[in-house]
């Protein structure tokens, strides 16, 4: 829990700072990071660089297909990193990546017309519609979980769902869910 001043002076207990990185829609109980400033999103900024947040005061860190944006030489583990060092102790991780397994088998499905590969290529390279939608990596979960376990996250477990919100690792496409969906937590 954080600390909050009433009007009053009086320290009280506030909810749990929350972070959704990436996020396009406001959630409930969360506070936007993005590297785009528009009217829901709570802090500018890269997911590489959390320093407007102090060590060990965020409960949990969402971070919804965002990560693919960045570089394996060095922003992925960065933005692993800066998450780490944000969350608390027993803090938690969610992180929702297109799964390059699912994906990759997809393309390769002989029932998909050509223009349903050309969207499952949206899912590897991005949607390019602006200067910031596209993919630099690709995960599976044995690469994910590596680059989290090297970091110090524990407890690496892959979900079909968070159940948080409406948004990319919901997707489902021609029977496949293409997100690859992690959470992990840091020890505590």
């Amino acid at each position: 829990m954080t600390q909050q001043q009433t009007h009053t002076g009086q320290t009280t207990a506030a909810e749990p700072l929350r972070l959704h990185l990436g996020g396009q829609v406001a959630l409930p109980g969360w506070k936007i990071v993005d590297i785009q400033k528009r009217p829901e999103v709570d802090y500018v900024g890269s997911v590489t660089d959390l320093s407007a947040f102090a060590d060990g005061t965020v409960s949990e860190v969402y971070a919804s297909h965002v990560w693919e944006h960045l570089s394996h030489t060095g922003e992925v583990q960065k933005a692993a990193a800066e998450a780490f060092r944000v969350l608390r102790p027993g803090g938690e991780l969610k992180v929702g990546v297109p799964d390059l397994d699912v994906i990759c088998r997809l393309f390769l499905d002989q029932r998909l017309t050509m223009s349903m590969r050309l969207h499952v290529l949206k899912y590897i390279y991005g949607g390019q519609i602006d200067g910031y939608d596209y993919h630099k990596f690709g995960f599976n979960f044995p690469v994910l979980g590596q680059l989290l376990h090297e970091t110090g996250f524990v407890e690496i477990t892959k979900l079909p769902s968070f159940g948080i919100c409406n948004d990319c690792t919901e997707i489902n496409f021609y029977g496949a869910r293409i997100s690859l969906n992690v959470r992990a937590k840091r020890p505590g």
